[in-house]
């Protein structure tokens, strides 16, 4: 869901540039529901996996929080 962010963040540049916008349109609706939907996921799998298998479930969940913050970094450092 991260990388659907990612890509709905790069598809709106692509189309509207990085100039801040007077509406939040579709995209950021879309990005906002991206990054809530996700986040039950990920502490499903941190609270089942995590003690079965501790090394690899926290790589997984190290990976869905780079993913999720390389998802926030648009919006933050562009100030939207």
């Amino acid at each position: 869901m991260s990388t659907r962010a990612i890509a709905t963040e790069l598809i709106f540049i692509a189309l509207h540039g990085t100039a801040p916008q007077a509406d939040e349109g579709a995209s950021a609706h879309i990005w906002q529901l991206l990054m809530a939907a996700q986040t039950p996921i990920v502490l499903f799998f941190g609270i089942k996996w995590v003690p079965r298998l501790p090394r690899q479930g926290a790589a997984i969940l190290a990976l869905q929080v780079a993913a999720a913050l390389a998802a926030m970094a648009p919006a933050f450092f562009l100030h939207w």
